[in-house]
């Protein structure tokens, strides 16, 4: 039988209620992040523990504690003079009436007339009897003296179901702080919005961000285009600890799903990554967006910018290379001519220079390269992008902008036959596109102008969403952050970016204290879209179980004849 834990005392809708825990209940064992149920009169609310806090009776016990050696009036004391008090925040509610009546409760499929609350969700369930009822979001409070509950993990496959739901795309993220119970991420939810992973350096981002992207090739709940900054995601990479050791890729996951382009093949042999596909990149596909998302990296003034815009406006895609090629002299007579400035497209000229030691930039590319991962993208086919040696800021920004403005225009137009046929074959497949270092692409001063600031805005419109990861998420313009649909967060220690998490959230700021007092790996505090309520969850663990349960088959238990017929068929797969 269930011990209850304590009453509730008091509280309001909006700050939450505060409950006395009994005697018998140890304030140490109430950890922040827990998940409880208060059952009210008339309805059962799932909360989360955001505060603990002790209490006396009077300040005559404060004034004159008992001495540590006398354990016998302190037990004496104990739950009467002094006792331990808990801060609860109700996130979801579930009328007890409905439930007596339909018998225990499963959870079914989401309420498509449901609508996100502050990271609150409406969900229905189905009973065991098929009538249906819904957690909705809390709209009152219980009464004086209602009792606190653990969760049972019949509480947490009520709110959160189970990875093997035929009729839900759920993902097992994690599980409780103090239960073996999965928690679950409904993926079609997650794809159809902007997301994002948040976490200082070191918390497990990148771990975080592979169980995501596992997750969502295993369920076939989008495709993915991942710019691989750090050559983390496509092949294997070196496990955070004391000994080295490594953990494979979406690649040796996924064999025949996931193709991985480089911008720097040489790189990638040395690393041993099997059958990659080089990319190249040419001047006539750089536009003066590119440029001016990277005027940073690159030293680039206002004017510089101005100017580069006669000069496209002149010559058109081959802009870039008719600076290049400039003299003085032509340079003084194009500025007379088109009233452009001599010095401002001199200095814009020696800057471009850089562009010339990029490995991946052609003056002329033969081949169209973002034509074929839209191939692949088109066939199922999730697609890597590795950097290699070329991982600098200046590479990524402009690589990254560059395809991702390509795809994104692609798509409009896919959208915009499918909104016209109303033919399910024209349908465009859910895209996800996964960029690190986010503050550099959503930052308030360029995001007006940036196709990423376009897609965070559009939401699901065309089709296209991102994932975002960042250990700076501060950095990121506040109406871009408002549009993220679920947002899973390790640790972080800086104010700004604890506030920038709850932007857009209603009541986000009981759950500062929560964010705040995570530890540092394998930790995470996910609200949002994908979730029906912010829960605290102890990450999934990236390892060899993980691998067995998502049905890995280990390339080096395949023959070399299946490896290469498993490589021979996605390519056959995408018209290579």
């Amino acid at each position: 039988m269930e011990m209850p834990l304590g009453s509730v005392i008091q509280g309001s809708l909006s700050q939450g209620l505060e409950v006395r825990l009994h005697p018998d209940i140890s304030v140490e064992d109430m950890r922040v992040g827990k998940f409880l149920v208060v059952k009210g009169a008339r309805s059962d609310f799932f909360c989360m523990l955001t505060d603990v806090s002790l209490g006396t009776s009077s300040q005559r016990i404060v004034a004159n504690p008992p001495s540590p050696e006398d354990t016998f009036l302190q037990a004496v004391l104990a739950g009467s003079g002094t006792y331990g008090t808990i801060n609860l925040t109700p996130m979801l509610m579930l009328t007890r009436e409905v439930t007596k009546s339909v018998g225990a409760y499963v959870v079914g499929a989401e309420n498509p007339n449901a609508k996100s609350n502050g990271g609150i969700a409406s969900f229905q369930l189905q009973s065991s009897a098929d009538a249906e009822m819904e957690l909705m979001p809390v709209k009152t409070i219980p009464s004086h003296f209602s009792q606190v509950y653990d969760a049972t993990e019949r509480d947490f496959r009520a709110v959160f179901g189970w990875e093997d739901d035929p009729t839900r795309c759920n993902f097992a993220i994690g599980q409780p702080l103090d239960m073996d119970v999965p928690v679950c991420l409904d993926l079609h939810r997650f794809v159809e919005r902007s997301n994002g992973v948040f976490g200082k350096s070191g918390t497990g981002k990148s771990f975080l961000t592979r169980l995501l992207l596992s997750g969502i090739i295993r369920r076939q709940a989008a495709v993915n285009l991942i710019f691989d900054m750090h050559s983390e995601y496509g092949w294997e990479a070196v496990r955070e600890g004391k000994h080295f050791s490594t953990v494979k890729g979406l690649r040796q996951l996924f064999p025949g799903q996931v193709q991985i382009y480089t911008l720097d093949p040489q790189s990638t042999k040395r690393r041993g990554v099997r059958d990659s596909q080089e990319l190249y990149l040419s001047y006539d596909q750089i536009e003066v967006q590119d440029i001016m998302l990277v005027r940073n990296e690159l030293g680039l003034s206002e004017a510089a910018l101005d100017n580069a815009n006669i000069l496209h406006a002149e010559f058109g895609n081959s802009w870039i290379i008719q600076l290049l090629n400039m003299t003085n002299e032509e340079i003084q007579m194009f500025c007379e001519e088109k009233k452009g400035h001599k010095g401002s497209i001199m200095a814009l000229q020696r800057k471009l220079m850089r562009l010339e030691n990029l490995k991946y930039l052609r003056t002329t590319c033969p081949h169209n390269y973002v034509n074929q991962i839209l191939q692949c993208l088109d066939a199922g086919q999730h697609v890597v992008i590795e950097f290699g040696s070329q991982s600098d800021m200046l590479s990524y920004m402009l690589v990254t902008n560059m395809i991702t403005r390509r795809i994104h225009k692609a798509y409009v137009n896919k959208s915009e036959l499918f909104l016209q046929t109303k033919n399910p074959i024209d349908r465009p497949q859910q895209l996800v596109i996964t960029i690190e270092e986010a503050h550099r692409f959503l930052d308030s001063a360029i995001v007006q102008s940036t196709i990423f600031g376009t897609i965070a805005r559009e939401m699901r419109k065309y089709f296209v969403t991102l994932l975002v990861v960042d250990q700076r998420p501060s950095g990121i313009d506040n109406e871009v952050m408002s549009q993220i649909g679920t947002r899973i967060t390790a640790l972080l220690n800086d104010d700004k970016d604890i506030d920038a998490i709850f932007t857009g959230v209603s009541g986000g700021m009981s759950l500062r204290s929560v964010l705040s007092k995570l530890d540092s790996k394998q930790q995470a505090l996910i609200l949002g879209h994908a979730v029906p309520m912010p829960v605290v969850v102890r990450t999934r663990p990236y390892d060899e179980t993980f691998y067995r349960e998502i049905g890995d088959t280990c390339w080096e238990e395949m023959p070399d004849d299946e490896v290469f017929a498993a490589a021979e068929a996605a390519k056959a797969d995408i018209g290579f």
